[in-house]
């Protein structure tokens, strides 16, 4: 006999509420494995995590690992940043899409399966979450306007590398107009002609209060940013050329040298990565 599944409340949920395909919201969770248990993490997320305690989930569209090497690790800035610490930590990236205006009913059903999967010794404890958030969309810029992916494929078109970036600012005022200097101009001057096809920016929301106890509470929900680059290219082959200077986007007056305008932040984390490849473990003995 099949275990109770309540399936005929399904039907009755997929008919209400928003079905877009505009990325609302996503997850982006920077994970350090303890020192010895790379390989472990590694299969564990890969095998069972990323499928049962994400994409199989409500709501969770699109996902993608990232893995940032030691070289990828030691192009990262700034040294004291307050997202990392130290600066290198956090060699695994995942990212995931979820539906515009499905926030609150995709949270329901993750605390309720991540508190299950706890219960049955399904979560990998030799881990440490260095930046874990649930993040809402805030604006989208591309290179190459109307032409190329949009932001709802980014995660399944097979892009070379990407750079998660964050700023901090002093206030809400302050982050809405570093929102504006961003979308309006400092990231079309910096996409054109660049190997980043598209930057993603988001803020962070509140975790709720019945979240896993290893997730520590989001920082910086009124005055943060949150940039994902995607890149045509993998970081390393293009970083002096193109992003060693990237801790001055969002900072300062325009990033640029300027100085054009207000809403300035403090660029407190640049960190490029490479995409994993599903099902093996490459790049695992190259963390250290």
């Amino acid at each position: 006999m099949s275990e109770e599944t309540r399936s005929e409340t399904y039907a009755e949920l997929a008919s209400v509420g928003p079905y877009g395909v505009r990325p609302g919201h996503a997850l982006i969770t920077m994970v350090e494995p303890h020192p010895g248990h790379e390989y472990a993490y590694n299969r564990w997320y890969e095998d069972d995590h990323y499928y049962a305690g994400a994409m199989a989930m409500p709501w969770m569209y699109a996902g993608r690992r990232w893995v940032a090497t030691r070289e990828l690790q030691e192009l990262r800035g700034p040294e004291k940043s307050a997202v990392a610490r130290p600066v290198t930590a956090g060699c695994y990236l995942s990212t995931y899409w979820i539906t515009e205006g499905r926030y609150d009913d995709h949270m329901k059903w993750t605390v309720g399966i991540n508190k299950r999967l706890n219960r049955d010794a399904r979560v990998h404890q030799e881990r440490t979450h260095v930046f874990t958030s649930f993040q809402d969309h805030e604006a989208t810029v591309y290179r190459d306007g109307a032409a190329g992916p949009r932001d709802f494929h980014a995660l399944d078109h097979p892009y070379a590398g990407l750079i998660l970036q964050v700023v901090d600012t002093e206030g809400p005022e302050e982050r809405a107009a570093l929102l504006e200097r961003l979308r309006t101009r400092e990231l079309p001057r910096r996409l054109a002609g660049s190997p980043t096809a598209m930057v993603t920016i988001f803020r962070p929301t509140p975790l709720p209060g019945d979240r896993m106890t290893y997730v520590k509470q989001v920082e910086g929900v009124d005055t943060r940013l949150t940039l994902l680059w995607f890149l045509e290219r993998d970081p390393r082959e293009c970083w002096t050329e193109h992003y060693a200077d990237l801790d001055t986007v969002g900072a300062g007056g325009d990033g640029a040298g300027g100085g054009d305008g207000g809403g300035g932040g403090r660029v407190e984390l640049v960190a490029p990565f490479i995409p994993t490849v599903p099902g093996t473990d490459r790049y695992v003995d190259q963390l250290r």
